[in-house]
């Protein structure tokens, strides 16, 4: 059975779907997905690429066994550590595209209308001076 909406939920339903056409939402969803797919990105560079570069030079160190235990519990803290070197990549690398985007965005911002200044001749009132002191030497 179908209940009738209300006239105080008509105007909640219709301020929410206000809400949600709003431009900076779809930007906020569209920043979200892209966000999740360069995490992939970014995790496959570090996992891939950067660890074991790293792990070249400080000897093959692989910090997630590193742990001690105290009673029963066991501190992983090789996990920690590694996760604390992960985000700083991930964060250097956030960075260093930031930092590009922002270059490409302040060159393409540079105003177009700053032009060499281009000799055009004499100006008008030059011309009348010239016209005046001809006239004045004339007898």
């Amino acid at each position: 059975m179908c209940r009738t909406i209300q006239p105080e939920e008509q105007i909640m339903l219709n301020e929410f779907k206000d809400f949600i056409a709003k431009g900076s939402v779809m930007d906020l969803a569209v920043g979200i997905i892209i966000g999740a797919a360069f995490t992939a990105i970014v995790s496959s560079l570090v996992n891939d690429l950067i660890q074991p570069l790293i792990g070249l030079i400080i000897g093959g160190i692989d910090f997630s066994g590193l742990s001690f235990g105290l009673g029963d519990a066991q501190f992983m803290y090789g996990n920690f550590i590694t996760a604390t070197i992960n985000f700083l990549i991930i964060a250097f690398v956030v960075f260093m595209l930031v930092k590009a985007v922002n270059r490409v965005k302040s060159i393409a911002d540079k105003p177009d209308d700053i032009a060499p200044e281009v000799h055009t001749g004499p100006s008008e009132l030059d011309i009348l001076i010239e016209i005046r002191d001809a006239l004045a030497k004339r007898p």
